[in-house]
C-alpha cells in the first residue's frame, strides 16, 4: 500500500505522522468495539466451552486422569518417574536401596565413565555450560566439529551434524527435506519422533508391516510413480521389540525404485557389529549405501542429543535451513565433549561390546527357556517379556521392584494393549548371576 505524500516533510517525520494517525483511528474505534461486544447478548459471550480453555479439561489430560485413578483404586502404584540417586548402569539406587536395573540405556557403561567425565569437566572450564547462541550466529565451537567429524568417520561418509534433541533430529530432518508432493514409507513400528516429522513435512504417510521389505516392494511398484521424492525409513534396532531389519534387502529396493533411505541408530549404535560401529558393521555396508545416517548420543554415547550424517549436500542442507538446528542454541561444551570421549572409549573397548552381546544373548536365551514370550527379540541389548495387559505389566513390574529389580512396564497405547511388556535395556556391566537371578524371579512371578 503507498504511504500518502507529505509534501516538504524529512521522510522521518512523514513515518511518525502517520503512526500517529493510526494510533488515534484505533483509540476512537476502540470503545466503539467495546460497545458492540457489550450488546451482544449473553448466550453469545458464554457460547465457548470451558473444555476450549482449561488444561484440566483438555481430553488427552483427562484420559490420563482416569487412567491413573483407576490404577490408583486397584492399588498400584505409579511405575513411572522413579527418582535415581547416581548413575544408572546394571545397578542403581532408588529411595536409599539398591536395584538390579534394567531401565537404562547405558549400554556400554560409559555413563560415568571416568574419562568421559573428566571430557566433560574439562568442557566446562574451557567455554563453559553453554554456548549461548545458534551455531549459525555465535555458538559454533570446535568441540562441535570434533564431534561431528568423528561421527562421519564412524560411517564412513562426507560430514555430520548434531542437534541439542534427539527426537527433534527426526523431526527437524524429515520435516524439512519432504514435503506434500512426496511419499514417506515407514516400518509400522517406527519410533514416535519419525511419525512426527513426517506429519509436519506434510507428506504422504504409507507404513509397511515390520521388517516386510517384500510388501514394501509391491507398495514402491504402485506409488513411487505418483511422487516426487521418496523415503523410506528404518530403524537399526528396534527399541521396542529389540530386533533388526535385514538392510541389505532395503538397500536394494531404494536403489532399484529410486528412493531415499534413513536408518535410525538410537539403539543400534554400540550394539551391534564387532567393534559395535552399528547395523552397517553387522552386515559390512558402506557408508554411501544409505542416504541419512541417523542417532542419538544419549544412549552408548553418553550424552545427549542426535546426529544426522551422509552426504556434505545433505549435512550442510540442514545446517543452513533446518529449523531444529538454525533456530536452537548449540550444543552445550560438557555434552558434545562427553559424547566425543565416549565415542573415542568405544573404539579402544571393544571387549565392552562383546560383553554386551554376550549378556544380551544369555539373557534371551535363559528367558525363552523359562517360557517367558520375548517376540522377535534377537537378544542385543533390548529384550521384552510380553505379559498381554497394561495391567499385568503394571503389576509385574511392581513386584519385580519388591524383588529388588527395576524394570519398567511398555503399556498402551506405546504398544498395543495385548503386547503390554516389560523391557528389558542390557548393559555389558550386567553379570551372569544378575541375569539368572532376575529370569528365576521373573518365571516364578508370571
Amino acid at each position: 500500500m503507498t504511504k500518502p505524500k507529505l509534501p516538504g516533510l524529512a521522510a522521518g517525520l512523514k513515518d511518525k505522522l502517520i503512526q500517529q494517525a493510526l494510533e488515534r483511528k484505533l483509540r476512537q474505534a476502540a470503545p466503539a468495539a467495546q460497545a458492540t461486544a457489550a450488546a451482544r447478548p449473553a448466550s453469545h459471550r458464554q457460547a465457548i466451552a470451558e473444555e476450549f480453555y482449561k488444561f484440566h479439561l483438555h481430553p488427552s489430560y483427562k484420559q490420563l486422569r482416569i487412567l491413573n485413578d483407576g490404577a490408583a483404586r486397584l492399588g498400584l502404584q505409579n511405575p513411572f518417574f522413579k527418582l535415581h540417586e547416581g548413575t544408572a548402569s546394571d545397578q542403581t539406587r532408588i529411595g536409599g536401596q539398591t536395584y538390579i536395573n534394567y531401565s537404562s540405556y547405558n549400554y556400554l557403561g560409559l555413563s560415568g565413565d571416568p574419562a568421559v567425565n573428566e571430557a566433560a569437566k574439562q568442557a566446562i572450564d574451557r567455554y563453559g555450560t553453554s554456548v549461548s547462541a545458534s551455531r549459525l550466529v555465535s555458538g559454533e565451537r570446535p568441540i562441535h566439529r570434533e564431534l561431528e567429524l568423528a561421527i562421519a568417520r564412524l560411517y564412513g561418509v562426507d560430514d555430520a551434524v548434531t542437534f541439542v534433541s534427539g527426537h527433534a533430529t527426526n523431526v527437524s530432518t524429515i520435516g524439512h527435506l519432504f514435503g506434500p508432493r512426496d511419499l514417506i514409507l515407514h516400518d509400522e513400528l517406527i519410533h514416535n519422533s519419525i511419525l512426527q516429522g513426517i506429519q509436519l513435512s506434510g507428506a504422504r504417510r504409507l507404513p509397511f508391516p515390520h521388517n516386510d521389505w517384500s510388501t514394501l516392494d509391491n507398495l514402491l511398484d504402485e506409488q513411487r510413480h505418483q511422487f516426487e521424492r521418496v523415503l523410506i525409513v528404518l530403524e537399526g534396532i528396534y527399541s521396542m521389540d529389540g530386533d533388526y531389519p535385514d538392510l541389505p534387502r532395503f538397500i536394494e529396493l531404494k536403489r532399484r525404485h529410486r528412493c531415499f533411505l534413513m536408518v535410525d541408530e538410537a539403539h543400534s549404535l554400540g550394539v551391534m557389529g564387532p567393534q559395535g560401529q552399528g547395523i552397517r558393521e553387522h552386515f559390512n555396508l558402506d557408508g554411501g549405501d544409505v542416504d541419512i545416517w541417523m542417532g542419538t548420543l544419549s544412549k552408548t554415547l553418553a550424552a545427549c542429543g542426535g546426529y544426522i550424517a551422509g552426504e556434505s549436500a545433505l549435512v550442510e542442507h540442514l545446517k543452513f535451513l533446518a529449523p531444529g538446528f538454525l533456530y536452537s542454541v548449540g550444543m552445550p561444551p560438557p555434552v558434545a565433549a562427553a559424547a566425543l570421549a565416549a565415542l573415542k572409549r568405544m573404539h579402544e573397548v571393544p571387549a565392552r561390546v562383546h560383553a554386551l552381546q554376550n549378556r544380551g544373548k544369555q539373557f534371551l536365551v535363559q528367558a525363552r527357556a523359562a517360557g517367558i514370550d520375548t517376540g522377535t527379540s534377537e537378544g542385543l541389548a533390548v529384550v521384552p517379556a510380553i505379559v498381554g495387559s497394561s495391567l499385568k505389566a503394571t503389576r509385574l513390574s511392581a513386584q519385580l521392584f519388591d524383588q529388588g529389580i527395576n524394570v519398567q512396564p511398555i503399556l498402551y497405547p506405546a504398544v498395543p494393549e495385548k503386547a503390554a511388556r516389560l523391557r528389558f535395556f542390557i548393559s555389558c556391566t550386567h553379570t551372569e548371576d544378575q541375569i539368572q537371578q532376575t529370569i528365576r524371579k521373573l518365571k516364578s512371578l508370571l
